[in-house]
């Protein structure tokens, strides 16, 4: 199965099933090396960039995200 398939079907799960999914996921990256996870976070944040720089990927103001989030939250 494709990575984009899984994620697909994995998205469909109830969010609990997703927050379990993605500890165990979490958990599996443990047995990295530290360079092996600097260069994964690298690696997203190069994808997530050029993303935003292509316009397939849109983005908001940190202030805009916090205030957001302090008025969901109370």
């Amino acid at each position: 199965m494709k990575q984009a398939d899984l994620i697909k079907e994995a998205l469909k799960l109830d969010a609990r099933a997703r927050a379990n999914m993605a500890g165990q996921l979490l958990e599996s990256l443990d047995d990295l090396s530290a360079d092996e996870v600097e260069h994964l976070w690298l690696e997203g944040a190069r994808r997530r960039d050029a993303a935003i720089q292509s316009g397939r990927l849109s983005s908001l103001p940190a202030q805009q995200v916090i205030a957001g989030l302090k008025a969901e939250l109370g």
